[in-house]
């Protein structure tokens, strides 16, 4: 289940469960982490990101710069520390972890911003 908050603007951020996430990321066999990657690039592109079409990661090569924009928009707009670089080594080297990372500062950010939630199911 998912909870949908609503920022101040248009902006909109979804609370997932994590374990959810690694679920169905081993029942589809990675493909669900290229949905969930689009899905809170749309997310943080709506904080004020500018991640480029999530057409780039089927692309070789582009989808290197593409995950550099994710991890350094991620590292401004939702973890607020600028520190894009660091996201993206942990990317490269151990990027089985950054969707646990990732989800749990937009659900941190989602909880933060906007207590009222609706469920969807």
């Amino acid at each position: 289940m998912e909870k949908v908050f609503q920022e101040t603007g248009n902006s909109v951020i979804k609370k997932r469960n994590i374990v959810v996430v690694y679920l169905l990321i081993f029942i589809t066999f990675g493909i669900y982490a290229i949905v969930w990657e689009v899905k809170t690039k749309g997310e943080i592109n709506s904080l004020g990101g500018n991640i480029p079409t999530a057409w780039l990661l089927i692309v070789p090569i582009a989808n290197i710069y593409w995950a550099w924009r994710y991890c350094e928009d991620f590292g401004k707009y939702v973890k607020k520390d600028n520190n894009g670089v660091m996201w993206f080594v942990l990317y490269v080297l151990i990027g089985v972890i950054m969707p646990a990372i990732v989800q749990a500062e937009l659900n941190k950010f989602a909880d933060k911003n906007n207590n009222t939630g609706v469920n969807i199911q």
